[in-house]
């Protein structure tokens, strides 16, 4: 007698312990009632009824994926390896289970062929040196694309970018030539300022002889600073222009002046 209320009560018993699920705060259950869709249940106490509902559990924290390394032929023909990781989440369990057969899967496969062709797209200089806007453009292809499955991508970032060895050296001698470049570029500018200084002096040394005596002074102590065996001698520069105008006399008066005498 007491067997036949027994057997009914332990099912009822396993039956409850059955149904009852407990979800933390960051999981959700889309439950299904004989197959279709119910509703979105949790977090805390769940009920499902065994064999009637059916629960798929999401978890709706941020997901880190690491993208595999891909082989990437840039614009300009050079192959490179590059790998980068992504950071989604789950915002509509009830579009991740339905519309997608395995959303995490999907992201990845999905993120690993952006990640081919918007680099494809790109020179390998823009690769190194436009890392932050390329993120953004594959993070927005793979956000509207994920967007009807309910997951939102937050952020994508490429990690690393593999060159062969050869390629390292032709970068290497390129960022070589272009240092020399720039400091020829600025040696060519110092010259030019230094010349525009230069004529600026010599027109005020022109103006005033007093400056031009003033700087062979100032030479002639300059030397005697240093420990030279060099004997200058100064010469005042109105002598020069006396032997300038004696020259040019002499030379009026040579063959020329001769043959008319004669």
């Amino acid at each position: 007698m007491i067997i036949s209320y027994l057997v009914p009560v332990v099912l009822v018993v396993l039956l409850i312990a059955a149904s009852i699920r407990i979800l933390p705060e960051y999981k959700r259950g889309v439950v299904f009632f004989l197959g279709r869709y119910q509703k979105v249940k949790g977090p805390g106490l769940v009920i499902v009824i065994p064999a009637i509902q059916k629960m798929q559990v999401v978890d709706l924290r941020v997901i880190t994926m690491d993208v595999p390394e891909q082989d990437v032929i840039s614009q300009d023909n050079v192959t490179v390896k590059v790998n980068a990781v992504l950071y989604f989440r789950v915002v509509d369990p009830e579009k991740a289970i339905i519309q997608v057969e395995n959303f995490t899967q999907a992201t990845s496969q999905l993120a690993q062929t952006t990640l081919r062709s918007v680099l494809g797209k790109h020179d390998l200089d823009e690769m190194l040196s436009e890392r932050d806007k390329l993120n953004d453009d594959i993070q927005e292809i793979i956000d509207a694309q994920t967007d009807s499955w309910g997951i939102k991508v937050a952020n994508v970032e490429i990690k690393h970018v593999d060159l062969d060895e050869s390629m390292i050296r032709a970068i290497a001698r390129q960022a070589e030539a272009e240092r020399e470049r720039r400091a020829k570029v600025i040696h060519a500018e110092g010259e030019l300022q230094a010349s525009k200084k230069l004529v600026e002096a010599a027109n005020v040394m022109q103006e005033n002889s007093a400056a031009l005596q003033l700087r062979y002074l100032q030479t002639m102590s300059d030397m005697s600073n240093k420990n030279a065996s060099t004997i200058v001698f100064p010469l005042p520069m109105d002598i020069m222009e006396a032997f300038k105008d004696m020259k040019a006399k002499h030379m009026a008066s040579g063959p020329d002046a001769h043959k008319s005498d004669g």
